[in-house]
């Protein structure tokens, strides 16, 4: 009797070309390592510093190139579009065509571990996070709620922390956050990837841009002493550092899927400075470089 639990077309769409559904990717496109970014031009910019590319695909923001770097490592470079939401769709659909069979519908025999690196933007919380530097997300902290879906979450989540974090800022009613969620990188690809030159801190995920960042514009904030509250927070030694879109999403759903995660950020703006740097793209290849190197 078959026990392997079997996904069905409507739980797991694959297209007529045997592509999953959103990325458009076969399972043989895919790397063992993966450069997640969030805007779609910037998977040139990666794929640039490869020695061959095997295969390009795009598909709505979701764009793949899968090459080999000049060491020979495969590495495939996928964009997000913003914000936790892509996140679950891109792991998911990552996690399947490593490790479901797209002619069986079944889970392969031997689970793959990838290795996953986001490198992005984001903005800085504290002095010594200027414009330009380069964030290693140690501890991400998501206000978006969606790892509270899936079953386990409480097994990969910092459950002090979190507590925490929530008595800090004493938030109520609205703002009580029941969706809050803390989840550490994989320790191992976060110390590579880190380096010597990179911060190391606590990331906080954001459901927005504007005033869940604590940004105003035209609409009062619900809390105007949100970034103020941020960064004075102290967890073991470790301060929040920044804010992004995506690293919690990324840390918590690779956790629970078996893969390891960490996400490298350039702060484009400093939020305690009020100073930003629009020209940032002419600065991150270096981060790239520094990941493709590390990964």
């Amino acid at each position: 009797m078959n026990t392997k639990p079997h996904f069905p077309p409507s739980e797991l769409i694959i297209n007529e070309d045997g592509s999953i559904f959103h990325l458009h990717l076969k399972p043989d496109q895919l790397a063992d390592k993966v450069i997640l970014v969030g805007d779609p031009e910037r998977v040139n910019l990666v794929a640039s510093h490869f020695e061959q590319k095997e295969c390009d695909v795009k598909n709505r923001e979701f764009h793949t190139i899968t090459g080999t770097t000049h060491d020979g490592k495969r590495i495939s470079v996928v964009s997000t579009g913003i914000g936790c939401d892509n996140i679950d769709i891109v792991l998911n659909e990552l996690d399947a065509l490593a490790n479901i069979d797209f002619n069986t519908r079944e889970m392969k025999p031997q689970a793959k571990s990838l290795q996953l690196v986001r490198i992005g933007t984001c903005g800085g919380l504290q002095h010594n996070t200027p414009a330009g530097t380069f964030i290693c997300s140690v501890i991400s902290i998501g206000l978006d709620g969606l790892l509270n879906f899936y079953e386990g979450r409480n097994a990969v989540s910092d459950l002090p922390l979190e507590r925490a974090l929530l008595n800090h800022l004493g938030w109520s009613g609205n703002l009580c956050a029941p969706n809050l969620y803390a989840v550490h990188a994989n320790p191992e690809l976060a110390e590579r990837i880190a380096g010597e030159d990179m911060i190391r801190g606590i990331t906080v995920a954001c459901g927005g841009f504007f005033g869940p960042q604590g940004r105003r514009l035209r609409i009062p904030l619900a809390d105007p002493r949100q970034n103020e509250k941020m960064k004075s927070f102290l967890w073991h030694g470790l301060s929040i550092t920044n804010y992004e879109m995506e690293s919690s999403a990324l840390a918590g759903l690779a956790l629970l899927l078996g893969h390891k995660a960490t996400t490298c950020c350039m702060v484009i703006a400093n939020r305690v400075e009020k100073e930003a740097d629009t020209r940032y793209k002419t600065h991150i290849d270096t981060l790239i470089k520094t990941v493709l190197e590390r990964i």
